[in-house]
């Protein structure tokens, strides 16, 4: 018995924002089957769940191009930024949306809503304008405030070239936000800000480190999601310039804001609630009101997404397991008491899907997933009874990103055929401190592969791997050509809409990235030589192995052009590949039958490569003579 790839499309990604509106929760969830779009969904006082974005509406928009907070609950109304034209639009469920910002092409993200006796309930947001792929970027961004009942929206925040995070202070009088300019990036360093609600010069509150959340306390503080310590751990900044860390761990309370608008902490009813741990298990927990222990609630959901919720009694948040998949749960914050709120979904039987079990090789953090026992034991399928199994390396993205251990039944897919997996956080991944991450600087293409080798190695010379391939999406579609051309220890690669050639990307992809490799791998020009000794494309003629390249069309922070030179230089230094690109994805899969077709060809593939045959998913020819 194995996993079907639509198994893995109907349950792929989880909701990434909550919200309690009076005594209903909202969320909203991914929808595979309606072309990938976001639906906005309320649980009612009865218990049942109902849509309340409209059919054919997408809560999505992107800004940064990775999007932020898409949409807000007020009063029973729905706010929504709408993908197709970056609008901000209202609706009450069941009715139709109505705008409530022009055509202009203007994108909005991280929205928060604002109640204002004198001028009216208005939504406070980041508002994103300008050409985003010309040659020469014309992109602006400031913190707008747009009314409910349909008047001009008024632009109150222009300091900083990114923007994130707008607060009102409980009294009205003031804003708080979070800023940054290029080269940095949110995680390297952002300097939090408070201005006057009217308008008029900022100040500057906490700066050389990297906040990535804060919200108001009282008129005269703020708690703060920040790292100078090397942590990202929670601190009460006062307006007067004092600083006081709430909890002193070696442990994060924060994480890469790559979608702006995250909640990694809520405040209720005087209490914190908040998010913590590393990459292998993220708790949740109490601070108590005089700041000195946190109380566990977390329960047997061992890893918490960056999106909280809180009222006076309890807190609502989406968590994971390995043997569950992420839901939306709701926890009393004195008694602990835990209730499930997304309808359940339909698993597996336990014995398909795998337990991770975390690792460390030479520092290395690593979980791996064996595979299924029976599955080697079936006729045809990789791997004998006591012999080694091929394994399969996952790379996550970013890089600055990491990999929880939880339920993934992409992994199961490939496990229940007799496929191990092994996940890693290579140095620069989140979630081990600021040190941990800062081993990527400058050596983005060295650090990360040589991880990976590490992993690989190990694999191989304790017995567990008879052959080693490695696959990653985005920046662990890099890594895993890196490797391929800098390494001879995998026997092939698949790069799901990955970078090949550091330099033609830098000049090519979206406003947030585009100054990112300046910390990854250096400045151009000054350090060109480096982006060339490390780019797969000029090194395709050492290639370990055939590569598999995908890639959607839509595209706009990986030109699809990157997967098509990679696929030329193998074809000229006698490689093999595969190159397939889906037209109406942008960056990422979210569509199901694209999530089916790229997780059947990637079967075949490790078939072509491992050896086995694969006779439930459509044949795979590579091209090239190798």
């Amino acid at each position: 018995m194995t996993i079907k790839a639509v198994d893995v499309a109907r349950m792929d990604d989880h909701p990434l924002w909550v919200e309690i509106s009076g005594n209903e929760v909202w969320w909203d969830e991914p929808r595979p089957h309606e072309g990938g779009r976001r639906c906005v969904v309320r649980r009612t006082v009865e218990g049942t769940i109902e849509d309340v974005l409209p059919g054919g509406w997408n809560a999505r928009n992107r800004v940064m191009e990775y999007g932020g907070r898409s949409w807000r609950a007020h009063r029973g109304r729905l706010i929504f930024t709408e993908w197709s034209d970056g609008r901000l639009y209202v609706c009450s469920p069941g009715g139709d949306p109505v705008p409530l910002t022009p055509p202009d092409a203007a994108r909005y993200a991280d929205l928060v809503v604002h109640e204002d006796v004198v001028r009216g309930d208005e939504v406070w947001c980041v508002r994103e304008t300008g050409e985003h792929h010309a040659i020469e970027r014309t992109i602006k961004r400031d913190i707008v405030t747009v009314p409910l009942d349909g008047s001009p929206l008024r632009s109150i925040i222009k300091s900083h070239h990114f923007l994130m995070n707008p607060r009102i202070s409980p009294d009205g009088r003031q804003i708080a936000y979070i800023g940054w300019n290029h080269p940095d990036m949110p995680w390297d360093a952002t300097e939090l800000c408070v201005a006057p609600i009217d308008g008029g010069p900022h100040r500057v509150i906490a700066a050389g480190a990297a906040t990535v959340q804060a919200e108001w306390r009282d008129p005269g503080s703020l708690y703060a999601v920040t790292d100078p310590t090397g942590w990202w751990n929670i601190h009460l900044i006062g307006l007067d310039g004092t600083t006081r860390n709430l909890t002193p761990l070696a442990l994060e309370f924060g994480d890469a804001p790559w979608k702006i608008g995250g909640s990694f902490f809520a405040v209720a009813d005087g209490r914190i609630v908040a998010t913590y741990g590393t990459a292998d298990e993220r708790r949740l927990g109490v601070l108590d009101r005089t700041g000195t222990s946190i109380r566990d609630i977390a329960g047997d959901h061992t890893f918490w997404a960056p999106t909280l919720a809180a009222d006076g009694t309890s807190v609502v948040g989406v968590a994971a397991s390995p043997r569950r998949p992420y839901e939306v749960v709701r926890v009393g914050i004195e008694d602990g008491v835990r209730g499930v709120l997304s309808a359940p979904r339909t698993l597996p039987p336990a014995g398909l899907l795998p337990v991770p079990e975390p690792v460390t090789v030479d520092g290395v953090h690593a979980h791996l997933y064996p595979p299924l026992t029976e599955a080697a034991e079936e006729p045809g399928k990789p791997g004998k009874p006591g012999r080694p199994a091929p394994y399969v390396l996952f790379v996550h993205g970013g890089p600055t990103g990491s990999v929880a251990p939880v339920l993934d039944l992409e992994v199961a897919y490939f496990t229940s055929r007799g496929i191990g997996v092994a996940k890693v956080n290579y140095g620069g991944s989140t979630g081990y401190g600021r040190a941990y991450r800062e081993r990527l600087r400058h050596n983005w293409g060295v650090v990360d592969v040589r991880d990976c080798e590490a992993v690989a190695r190990r694999l191989l010379s304790t017995g567990r791997a008879e052959k080693v391939a490695i696959r990653g999406g985005s920046a662990g579609g890099w890594t895993s050509l890196a490797a391929l051309t800098h390494s001879d220890v995998f026997c092939g690669a698949v790069s799901n809409y990955g970078i090949s050639d550091p330099e033609s990307w830098s000049a090519e992809t979206h406003d947030f990235e585009s100054r990112y490799l300046d910390g990854l791998i250096g400045p151009l020009p000054e350090t060109r030589q480096r982006y060339l000794d490390r780019s797969p494309i000029r090194h395709a003629a050492a290639a370990s192995g055939p590569a598999l390249l995908m890639h959607g069309l839509e595209d706009a922070v990986v030109d699809p052009s990157q997967s098509e030179r990679f696929a030329a230089a193998l074809a000229e230094h006698g490689g093999r590949w595969a190159c397939l690109t889906f037209p109406g994805e942008q960056h990422g899969w979210r569509r199901e039958e694209t999530i089916v077709a790229t997780l059947e060809t990637e079967l075949a593939f490790y078939g072509l490569i491992f050896g086995f045959p694969t006779p439930e998913v459509p044949p795979l020819i590579l091209e090239g003579s190798r």
